[in-house]
């Protein structure tokens, strides 16, 4: 597993671009349309502010509960970590191969073969696109009530008294304030994610401290911390255990979202794999000084089924620190991490959204796969974004439930997105990545594969399942129905139009004026998905 070096070195221009940096992009098949200005480290931090610890592990660490308590947490992170890190490595060697902003549909449709490379770039597109929209939009609602179970510290009744249109104001709120931010702020945004990490080290620092010092509801033996398991609330037995791991695996599922970023890095094909690499590891082992005091310190788990909207953490704070005022402000510092995962998670999903477009695989490609000079931004696809999430939000009206599956179908269709160019790299027999920049070789990489493919279909079906059972109209699981939901929308969109490209059928249907028609055949709607550009990547070596 390791670097190798390029063949030529390129001179140096006027723009500070190297003529090689230039030249990765036009040969991968695009144009310079992204500022520069991300380095490994920036990148680094922008993957850990996307997995924010404290809040991916404890935004949804009420299944963890659900799940049997200390031993799905400790030991269901430290199996997660290894598992995710044999995801991040396989996807690490695809972006060394093909470091565009395109991402997993860019290396399918390279990879496969030619007479189904377009359709699975197309279903893998679309399956990436979903994932980012959903869980960026998991991360903003799960923010939304993360606040409100921070207020009802102080006023208890206020959880009860919230009403939908109150959590989805805020959660609005929450969609524009990270618009505005990614916009305007583009230049900021690596001394953000820079400073993030920093934070969420202090956060963990802290945390630790306080808990470990506090402990109001007294310190579990060693052996209570790292396993204690209760098996009787899930209704699912042992395998309780695996609905427990939940958390654990949601922190990590957006570990190749920084992909996306690969055309704002110099010399991406080293620097962004290096990043994707170190994101588990490093995120994982911070983790565990997080997670090893909530461990020890833990309220009997019966009572955590009392903490207000569902949101365990805050109420664990409140109870271990012996203070609404305690928990209140251990709770603060994850709000900050949460923020700053929101601008970090929202910038990488415009950025897939713009690429996207960018190859007219979706409807008003033309408008949405617009940069804007002065801010250096797609602000366009981050307008659709923020648009469809705040659109989306509208279903938690009707069912609250129907709406916590886009959490699961974030993780299913990011994880299914990652699997499917893999795996056909596995076909290949892994020929193109064993000769990329960055690449952990045969024997490494083989095994690493394997593991990260299985773990990535088991992980699709653990999300699928209900957390309880038996299942209620409350606790049942609808990720699969809304997953399928998506990628039937995106086979109409193919079938009916992407694929045939002229727009004709359905304009008529939808505009009868022949002049309204005509216009939009002509400008926004006249697009044929043919997939990205065809390359044959960056290597090592002459092939």
């Amino acid at each position: 597993m390791g670097e190798k070096k390029p063949s030529s070195p390129g001179s140096q221009l006027e723009s500070g671009e190297t003529s090689e940096e230039i030249d990765v992009i036009n040969i991968l098949g695009y144009k310079p349309e992204l500022r520069k200005n991300r380095s490994m480290f920036t990148l680094l931090f922008q993957s850990l502010a996307i997995a924010a610890i404290p809040y991916g592990f404890g935004g949804p660490l009420i299944t963890s509960i659900i799940g049997g308590g200390q031993l799905p947490m400790f030991i269901g992170w430290i199996l997660v970590l290894i598992l995710s890190e044999c995801v991040a490595l396989s996807l690490a060697e695809l972006a060394s191969r093909y470091p565009t902003s395109a991402g997993p549909y860019y290396w399918s449709f390279q990879l496969a073969p030619h007479k189904f490379r377009t359709v699975l770039s197309f279903i893998t597109g679309w399956t990436w696109l979903i994932g980012n929209w959903t869980i960026t939009l998991s991360v903003n609602f799960g923010f939304a009530s993360l606040v409100a179970a921070s207020v009802a510290l102080y006023h208890p009744d206020f959880a009860t008294e919230l009403t939908s249109w109150q959590l989805l104001l805020m959660f609005y709120a929450f969609c524009i304030i990270a618009f505005v931010i990614c916009a305007y702020g583009n230049r900021f945004l690596p001394m953000v994610d820079t400073f993030c990490a920093g934070f969420t080290a202090v956060t963990i620092f802290v945390t630790l401290v306080c808990l470990a010092v506090k402990a109001d509801v007294g310190r579990h033996s060693v052996a209570d911390t790292l396993v204690s398991y209760d098996n009787n609330f899930s209704g699912w037995g042992d395998f309780s255990f695996f609905i427990g791991i939940l958390p654990c695996a949601y922190t990590f599922s957006a570990v190749g979202m920084v992909s996306v970023m690969a055309e704002e890095c110099r010399d991406p094909a080293v620097k962004l794999p290096k990043a994707l690499a170190l994101c588990v590891p490093v995120g994982g082992i911070a983790g565990l000084f997080f997670i090893i005091p909530i461990c020890a310190t833990l309220p009997p788990l019966e009572d955590i089924f009392e903490a207000p909207v569902a949101q365990a953490l805050p109420y664990i704070f409140a109870r271990v620190m012996g203070s609404p005022g305690g928990g209140l402000a251990l709770t603060l510092l994850v709000l900050v991490v949460t923020f700053f995962c929101s601008i970090s998670i929202t910038v990488a999903a415009s950025r897939c959204t713009w690429a996207f477009a960018r190859d007219k695989a979706i409807p008003f490609s033309r408008f949405f796969s617009k940069i804007d000079k002065k801010f250096d931004t797609p602000i366009n696809a981050l307008a659709l974004l923020t648009v469809v999430q705040m659109l989306l939000g509208l279903i938690n009206l009707g069912s609250s439930s129907a709406f916590l599956a886009f959490v699961s179908v974030g993780v299913i269709a990011l994880a299914v997105s990652y699997a499917i160019p893999v795996v056909i790299s596995m076909y290949h027999f892994r020929r193109e990545v064993n000769n990329a920049r960055w690449t952990m070789g045969p024997l490494i990489g083989w095994p690493v594969n394997i593991l990260a493919v299985l773990f990535i279909a088991f992980e699709t079906v653990l999300f699928s399942m209900p957390s309880i059972i038996p299942v209620n109209e409350v606790t049942m699981n609808y990720a699969v129905v809304v997953f399928f939901g998506f990628m039937t929308l995106s086979a109409v969109w193919y079938f009916a139009w992407a694929h045939k490209g002229d727009g004709k059928g359905l304009a008529s249907f939808f505009t009868p004026t022949i002049h309204v028609r005509n216009l939009l055949t002509m400008s926004f709607l006249s697009i044929v998905y043919k997939g990205p550009p065809e390359s044959d990547g960056l290597s090592a070596e002459p092939e």
